[in-house]
């Protein structure tokens, strides 16, 4: 599949045809400077729409094509809006309004009524707005000629949501058993997820995954481990000829049966439990790492909706400086003035969060009642991220997040052998942490240092869905009355 945007441009008959054939120049040049900005998803542009029926078919179209992930709209000339309507109650794709125009400047001395009449985005688009907000159609505004690096960014912004917003909806995600039992946050309304976000989910025994592992041969696994060995900075008794080599080549095992049990299922998100292991000798630790730093997204201990996010992550953030991880609050730091915290999780944390080799080592694990796990050991990169957690709110998904800079342990931490991150949240630890649980949030989230707050936003606009952001500006008397303000606005907007 090739992704593409579509652009669409709005007119009439009223200006004659050889106005129009000069709308079609323009809104190809339009789209070619666009392209030329290399976007993350090239741009597509479609013959201008003069009518409603035109303009219907355009939305059905994009609808049924699979590599159409969103349209882009502009109305050149005054194009009527009630001529829309039919098209925006058919569109169910995302939808980027650029109010722009074709020139930078106005030639002042040379302006006359013919100028006016042909380059009125000015008018067109107002007319557009109104009935884009009487409809209550969900799309986003970007302001400014294409040629400005500002613009060029929102729309980079706006792109990337779409491949997200198109990801979840093309979404197998496969549970390896079930939650971790007694835990309220990784439960959740898999029926409606797949409403909201596309995404389908289901589960498979465990040992169903244990039938897989049996079918890897020892030289397959072989050859994987030596592939570490080339990689990573692998301790020394996990290599070959070393006292616990085999521990390696199991977990070799595992990451090649869960790609291919993957594959088989057309997943692209995956669950583990600790508590529901069946015949693994070992909780897949170093497998989940390398599968979600090759893309997949994971959850653990069931949660299939950080599982989602992560998936997610990694799509909107590809070809971004920076990663996406499962990640997990586990305790603080609370010296004053030097609060921060610590994240982890038992085994998963992705590599992609780091630029150093990671360590692969062997080392207890306190539970899951099994063998001792193989694992990447490392250090987040320091630098800005986000850490967002999505909560099933009963009526509504609630995705809560919060502007972090990740700045390292402030000592070596050689008894924690798992892969962790250090952070300061926004705006403070105080505030942050309070918000955070007036929210409802999640303890498990994804970490992304690819991405920004306004991604989120976007991807959340999308799917139509909450987004509870604290950041640098967040006081907790508001972000207390944004969730009482977002709870009456997601109940009314749902309808009785």
């Amino acid at each position: 599949m090739t992704a593409t945007v579509w652009f669409l441009t709005g007119s009439q008959h009223l200006y004659g045809e050889e106005a129009l054939a000069q709308v079609a120049l323009n809104s190809q040049a339009i789209v070619e400077q666009m392209n030329g900005a290399s976007p993350v998803v090239p741009v597509t542009w479609k013959p201008v729409l003069t009518s409603k029926d035109a303009i219907r078919r355009v939305m059905l179209d994009a609808n049924a094509d699979d590599d159409c992930v969103g349209v882009v709209t502009w109305m050149h000339t005054f194009s009527p809006a009630k001529m829309w309507i039919a098209g925006l109650d058919a569109l169910a794709k995302p939808m980027l309004h650029l109010h722009t125009q074709a020139n930078v400047e106005l030639p002042w001395a040379e302006i006359d009524m013919d100028f006016m009449n042909l380059n009125q985005a000015a008018h067109g688009d107002r007319e557009f707005g109104y009935m884009e907000t009487r409809l209550g159609v969900a799309r986003t505004t970007v302001v400014g000629h294409v040629g400005d690096p500002r613009v060029q960014a929102e729309v980079d912004v706006w792109l990337r949501a779409a491949l997200g917003f198109q990801a979840a909806h093309a979404l197998n995600l496969v549970r390896f058993g079930d939650n971790m039992r007694n835990v309220a946050v990784t439960e959740g309304d898999k029926t409606e997820a797949e409403h909201v976000f596309g995404v389908s989910v289901n589960t498979y025994g465990v040992n169903d995954l244990v039938d897989v592992v049996a079918t890897v041969g020892d030289a397959e696994a072989e050859a994987l481990a030596g592939e570490y060995e080339r990689l990573y900075a692998v301790e020394p008794c996990l290599r070959a000829g070393g006292g616990r080599h085999d521990s390696l080549t199991y977990s070799a095992k595992l990451e090649i049966a869960m790609r291919s049990f993957l594959e088989a299922h057309d997943a692209l998100a995956f669950t583990t439990n600790f508590e529901d292991l069946g015949g693994l000798k070992q909780l897949p630790g170093l497998a989940v790492q390398r599968l979600t730093a090759s893309g997949y997204g994971f959850g653990a201990e069931g949660d299939w909706k950080t599982a989602v996010l992560v998936r997610v992550a990694k799509v909107m953030g590809a070809g971004l400086p920076g990663g996406a991880s499962l990640m997990e609050d586990y305790t603080y730091h609370l010296a004053p003035g030097q609060e921060k915290i610590l994240g982890a999780h038992m085994l998963e944390v992705c590599p992609s969060l780091t630029t150093a080799t990671p360590r692969v080592e062997i080392h207890p694990l306190g539970i899951g009642d099994r063998e001792d796990p193989v694992r990447f050991v490392f250090d987040v990169d320091p630098g800005a991220g986000i850490v967002v957690g999505m909560s099933d709110m009963r009526d509504r998904f609630r995705l809560t997040g919060n502007t972090v800079t990740v700045v390292g342990p402030d000592e070596p931490m050689p008894k924690l052998p798992v892969g962790r991150a250090v952070w300061r949240p926004d705006p403070d630890f105080y505030t942050s942490a309070a918000c955070w649980l007036m929210s409802g949030a999640s303890h498990h989230t994804v970490m992304s240092t690819a991405l920004t707050a306004a991604h989120w936003r976007e991807f959340a606009r999308m799917v139509g869905t909450e987004f509870a952001l604290i950041d640098s500006s967040t006081t907790r008397d508001a972000f207390e009355d944004r969730l009482r303000w977002n709870a009456a606005y997601y109940r009314l907007a749902r309808g009785i």
